[in-house]
């Protein structure tokens, strides 16, 4: 049979946010993706606000500018209430003139309530370089988990450019 050891129990669940642990409180799960930012040596850090309305992320002075060929990565704010949520990805569609070009599926992993928003930072990528692979993109972006329980959907417009 399962021997049950009450104090390695409790440790468990206050390591990874079981019943007792802070901030849960048994009340519905909630994820508020608060930012993405867009991080490149050689421009200032680009923040994306995604707690407001999201239609103005599409107008044209939201347009984010990328050198191509450029070294960047993506760092999202989030936070989480109440319960765990279990497998949090980031998935983003791109596509060009409507034909899609790219798509990520991130697993960022799972994470319990706190008081102070959680970060992740993605792994640094490439922007795609030459004649070609300049001009205007399209990126539909969730954070999604397990349970496919989508938290929030955006769009947003980035440009592949010579310089910045």
């Amino acid at each position: 049979g399962i021997i049950y050891d009450e104090h390695i129990s409790s440790g468990i669940n206050a390591e990874y946010g079981g019943p007792g642990a802070e901030g849960i409180t048994g009340g519905p799960l909630e994820v508020k993706v608060l930012k993405m930012t867009f991080i490149s040596e050689g421009r200032d850090p680009i923040d994306l606000d995604l707690t407001g309305d999201l239609s103005k992320l599409k107008e044209a002075d939201k347009i984010v500018t990328i050198k191509e060929g450029c070294e960047y990565t993506l760092k999202f704010q989030f936070s989480v209430s109440n319960q765990i949520v279990s497998g949090l990805r980031f998935r983003q569609d791109i596509s060009r003139k409507s034909i899609p070009v790219n798509k990520l599926n991130i697993m960022l992993g799972s994470f319990g309530p706190s008081p102070e928003p959680h970060e992740y930072t993605m792994q640094p990528d490439e922007a795609p370089k030459g004649m070609l692979a300049r001009g205007k993109y399209h990126a539909v972006c969730k954070f999604i988990d397990d349970d496919k329980t989508v938290y929030r959907e955006w769009e947003w417009f980035f440009k592949i450019e010579k310089d910045w």
